[in-house]
């Protein structure tokens, strides 16, 4: 019964986020225990559909976290090549699937935190700069914060930078952004592992870091931002 109480409490849903005058569709669960919720921002070429974010976002639900993937572009958006490397885009929409949650009712006391792939990272970091204190934490998985190099001294949220080991150069770049954080901040670099992760075990290696991450600087109220 109290089984049946837990799953009946989960959120799990299909929504669809407004984001001046067009809606991105994404995937929104929350365990009925969570305590906070994390935003995905998917890289260039990807979608909310990607099997690595879906692998992640599995084990931080398992870890206690609620998730969001959805979709930074349309699909005539993401058409535009150019589109998804445009950082302010994809950072204005975050900002608004940031701004949604906020606003639902089930997930309005959450922290919140961002795991970003890619460029989407850089508008990860971005947003979190603009929330300031809202924001508890970053995750970027083999992402390119060089691309928001402006923004990283803003960032108050403690950020986890996630690389792969034989990704030379954008472990170079990342040590460049990693310079530039004031917040708490670490750098993992995974042996073995390639730009996506796809040597056994490394992808894994990465939902661990990211959940330990999570788990510690995730939790109780979300704090406002002074704007």
């Amino acid at each position: 019964m109290n089984k049946l109480n837990i799953e009946q409490n989960e959120i799990n849903r299909i929504v669809h986020i407004p984001a001046n005058g067009i809606k991105l569709e994404g995937a929104l669960v929350i365990p009925s225990d969570a305590k906070g919720v994390v935003l995905f921002a998917h890289g260039s070429g990807s979608s909310r559909h990607s099997p690595r974010n879906n692998f992640v976002a599995e084990v931080l639900r398992k870890a206690g976290a609620g998730t969001l993937l959805f979709d930074l572009l349309t699909r005539e958006e993401d058409r535009l090549y150019e589109n998804r490397f445009d950082i302010d885009l994809l950072t204005w929409r975050l900002e608004r699937a940031t701004q949604w949650i906020m606003e639902q009712p089930q997930s309005a006391s959450l922290s919140i935190g961002y795991f970003g792939a890619s460029t989407g990272a850089a508008a990860a970091l971005q947003a979190a700069a603009t929330f300031g204190p809202s924001i508890g934490a970053v995750v970027s998985r083999g992402g390119r914060p060089d691309l928001a190099m402006t923004a990283l001294a803003s960032v108050q949220a403690p950020t986890l930078l996630i690389v792969g080991g034989l990704d030379d150069v954008v472990i170079d770049l990342n040590r460049q952004a990693y310079e530039k954080l004031q917040a708490k901040k670490h750098l993992a670099i995974i042996p073995g592992a390639t730009h996506l992760f796809e040597e056994p075990g490394t992808l894994q290696e990465v939902a661990r870091l990211a959940a330990d991450w999570f788990q510690q600087h995730l939790g109780g109220k979300r704090i406002q931002a002074h704007t």
